[in-house]
């Protein structure tokens, strides 16, 4: 935005022209400008998560949201552009979940608790793996 022009010859200049080269640096700088998700998260249909943004684990990010901001975890948000709506669990069962950290079980251990995953309520989950 600070340049004379936002035209596509600026950046992709070979396609303009033959002696011409594409901005290298240009190209670094925007692979260089990511969104950060953590585990567990949703993010819903056609939801935008602008660069530089971090969502935390277990987020929940509505369809169509156009997320801006970093989200916290444990937090669902929507709108143009993302709110808050409410947190997922309190913040007491955040923490435990984080410290918990069962994304990093292994494949086999997951497999095994699969029936508390989906039977147990999440108190009772943290109880009996914390």
């Amino acid at each position: 935005m600070e340049k004379a022009s936002l035209h596509h010859f600026l950046y992709r200049s070979a396609d303009y022209w033959e002696d011409a080269e594409d901005d290298a640096e240009w190209f670094a700088h925007r692979a260089g400008r990511q969104a950060s998700i953590g585990h567990d998260t949703w993010i819903g249909h056609a939801a935008i998560i602008k660069p530089e943004v971090k969502i935390g684990h277990g987020a929940v990010v509505a369809s169509g949201a156009i997320v801006t901001k970093d989200v916290a975890p444990y937090t669902i948000v929507a709108g143009v552009t993302a709110q808050p709506i409410r947190r997922r669990f309190s913040e007491q069962v955040s923490e435990r979940l984080l410290a918990l950290a069962w994304w990093d079980w292994s494949h086999d251990r997951l497999r095994d608790v699969l029936p508390d995953f989906r039977a147990l309520h999440i108190e009772a989950f943290l109880e009996k793996y914390e």
